[in-house]
C-alpha cells in the first residue's frame, strides 16, 4: 500500500472546495493512505475556523467537514504520526545550523521532521516555504496542483 505525507494544507483541500482541491483529491485517489503529523489535526481545525471567521462556512459545515477527517481516520486512509524525540532534535539541529537561507516555521518543521522520522522521502503541500525547507530534512517537496 503506498502512502504519501501531506501537510494541513493539503489536507484542507481534501476536505474543502478550494483551488487546487480537484488535483490534491485526484492524486489522492491513486494512493493508499495519507500521513500526517498529529499537530496536523490542530492546524486542520484552525482551516475550519478561519472559514467561519471568513463567512466561507458556518458551524454546521465546519463539524460536517470534521467528521469526514474522523470518518477517514478510522477507515485508515488517514493516518496521524506522532514525532518522537530524533524529530524536535531534528528541527533544533536544522534551525541552529542553517545559515537563514529559508523562510522555515516551527509547525512546518515538525511536518518535514516528523516525515523523514517516518521514512518519507517526499512530502506534499502547496506551502512554498515548506517546500523551500524539504531538502534541508532530506525530503523532496511536491506540489501536484497544476502538475496533473
Amino acid at each position: 500500500m503506498k502512502r504519501a505525507y501531506f501537510d494541513a494544507s493539503y489536507l484542507a483541500k481534501l476536505h474543502w472546495k478550494e483551488v487546487g482541491s480537484a488535483e490534491v483529491v485526484k492524486f489522492a485517489s491513486r494512493i493508499g493512505v495519507v500521513a500526517c503529523s498529529i499537530h496536523g489535526r490542530t492546524e486542520f481545525a484552525a482551516v475550519g475556523h478561519r472559514k467561519m471567521r471568513e463567512k466561507l462556512a458556518d458551524p454546521e459545515r465546519a463539524r460536517a467537514v470534521f467528521q469526514q477527517m474522523e470518518d477517514a481516520t478510522r477507515a485508515g486512509a488517514l493516518q496521524w504520526l506522532e514525532p518522537g524525540p530524533r524529530s524536535y532534535q531534528r528541527v533544533e539541529r536544522i534551525f541552529l545550523s542553517d545559515p537563514g537561507s529559508c523562510f522555515l516555521r516551527a509547525a512546518d518543521a515538525l511536518h518535514l521532521a516528523c516525515a523523514a522520522e517516518h521514512g518519507f522521502n517526499e512530502i506534499y503541500s502547496n506551502d512554498r516555504h515548506l517546500l523551500a525547507a524539504a531538502p534541508l530534512f532530506g525530503l523532496r517537496g511536491i506540489d501536484v496542483i497544476g502538475a496533473t
